[in-house]
């Protein structure tokens, strides 16, 4: 594997945590966010990723939660329904805030490869000089 290759792999794996960050915020923005039972419930997103040949991965697609989500029983929402229920996304807030640590984690340390890489470049070009 080249050095460059490293650039290259480690910039996607950016890419893609990346996107897996702005589906958990704006899952985790709409988590409390409740629609009439005649509509569809908040579809919570979450990246699908693949591995490109050669080495790094792309984002493939966005896959979208149920839209059934679930019922609350919330009577004094102005939304409810004849019964007092309202649809909710079926999200869970621990699951999305573990999976935001995981993506962050994951971009840092692509971050850090990169910034590696960068190091051992400048530390070549240096040797080179003398």
């Amino acid at each position: 594997m080249g050095a460059f290759d490293m650039l290259r792999i480690a910039g996607s794996s950016m890419g893609a945590h990346q996107t897996w960050l702005d589906t958990l915020a704006n899952n985790i923005a709409n988590i409390n966010t409740v629609t009439s039972t005649s509509q569809s419930a908040f579809q919570a997103q979450m990246p699908i990723v693949r591995a490109v040949p050669g080495g790094g991965v792309e984002v493939a697609g966005i896959a979208e939660s149920d839209p059934q989500g679930r019922l609350v029983s919330d009577p004094e929402n102005p939304l409810a329904d004849a019964d007092g229920y309202v649809r909710a996304p079926d999200t869970d807030l621990a699951s999305q805030m573990t999976q935001l640590v995981m993506a962050q984690r994951g971009f840092q340390a692509s971050v850090q490869v990169t910034k590696d890489a960068q190091d051992t470049y400048s530390a070549a070009l240096q040797i080179g000089r003398a």
